[in-house]
């Protein structure tokens, strides 16, 4: 049974052939309408998935093609946010089924079989799928990794890309000295189309590490990302609580949305008695350097529209691990007062400060001299 999908968002796209095919049909792939409208001149194929919102517009100009061709296709839209009044004319123009996103890989495959049946059995596909979502949105995670070896969560990472279509994560190894990029290659293997890995040949520190992750994915990756953002490679804040993030900033107009270990009620925030006064110290002078009431800036944990991700990277930053703050630094110098309402800070339900963390006392020493040179720098 041969099915033609058509999806702006590559990585999305990518990943959902490739499920697909596992499922046992005969698959191909198109990432625009005028290259979808190509493929079904060739062969009519038993079905049709298209995404009704994409920046070519639009994904109806193939519900008319087939129409007009009088193919007889049935046709499937994947999408999300889409106005009732539009889904209501899809059905006019003859899809047979609707299909919000995020949804389950699952309940997609049940009802494409539905309408032209399954090469495989219920329970080989509910084995296949199991756990596995297509996204609304595309969102790469930059990952960086100094001697990350003894503590690498492997089966984690593997696990989260192989049940969320829609993510990239680029590991950037900066400059390690043990078998961290071994270990990453071995995260890597079977899923290229979703993971990818930038090796530093030198240590450069976190601000840089994140930095080339970020150029890699805006330049190099060849793939267009909705949001971008980073995670500690400890997984000291989870993909639980990243994802909560994401939902923050696709529901709102903020710019970025940065996770926060504030200490409360419900919350499982746990961080070494040393490194909590360390904190409280390095934060109160970090507000008022912004003159913004951060609770907390240097969360690992950070989500950014892809709008402002230039403004943010193109240039390196002053210091090796201060970067977050020279991120809002340099969002208030182009917004202005308008930040406030551009940057939230989301408290996190679950954060574990995981042992053989790279700062040490010694480093707060020099955090306090690199925030003078920020403050001098971007005054």
């Amino acid at each position: 049974m041969k099915i033609i999908t058509i999806d702006s968002q590559k990585l999305i796209l990518h990943s959902l052939k490739k499920r697909l095919i596992e499922t046992g049909y005969d698959v191909e792939a198109a990432s625009s309408v005028d290259e979808g409208i190509e493929l079904l001149k060739k062969e009519t194929p038993d079905l049709v998935t298209v995404d009704i919102k994409m920046p070519d517009m639009i994904g109806i100009d193939v519900l008319k093609y087939i129409k007009e061709a009088k193919l007889n296709t049935k046709v499937v839209v994947i999408s999300g946010e889409v106005e009732e009044d539009l889904i209501t004319d899809l059905f006019d123009y003859g899809v047979d089924e609707f299909i919000r996103k995020p949804v389950s890989l699952n309940e997609i495959v049940a009802r494409i079989s539905r309408l032209i049946g399954s090469v495989n059995t219920l329970e080989q596909n509910l084995a296949i799928n199991f756990g596995v979502i297509l996204r609304n949105k595309s969102v790469g995670i930059v990952i960086p990794c100094y001697n990350e070896a003894d503590r690498f969560f492997k089966e984690e990472f593997r696990t989260f890309i192989n049940n969320n279509i829609g993510y990239y994560l680029c590991f950037v190894n900066d400059g390690s000295t043990d078998n961290t990029l071994e270990k990453l290659k071995e995260i890597q293997q079977g899923n290229e189309n979703c993971i990818g890995i930038v090796d530093c040949a030198e240590n450069g520190g976190k601000a840089e590490a994140v930095r080339q992750g970020m150029l890699y994915l805006t330049e190099k990756s060849g793939l267009d990302f909705d949001y971008l953002g980073f995670l500690d490679a400890d997984l000291s804040t989870n993909f639980k609580d990243f994802n909560s993030l994401i939902d923050v900033i696709e529901r709102s107009n903020y710019k970025i949305v940065s996770g926060s270990r504030i200490e409360r009620v419900g919350a499982n925030i746990k961080k070494a008695s040393k490194r909590r006064v360390i904190s409280l110290t390095i934060n109160y002078i970090i507000q008022r350097i912004l003159k913004m009431n951060f609770r907390d800036t240097q969360c690992g944990a950070k989500i950014i529209d892809k709008d402002v991700v230039p403004l943010l990277f193109k240039d390196k930053f002053i210091t090796r691990w201060l970067f977050d703050v020279e991120m809002f630094l340099r969002m208030k110098k182009h917004f202005g007062d308008k930040v406030k309402s551009l940057i939230c800070e989301q408290p996190l339900r679950r954060w574990i400060h995981a042992d053989g963390s790279k700062l040490s006392m010694k480093d707060s020493v020099k955090i306090a001299l690199q925030l003078t040179k920020i403050a001098t720098h971007y005054r």
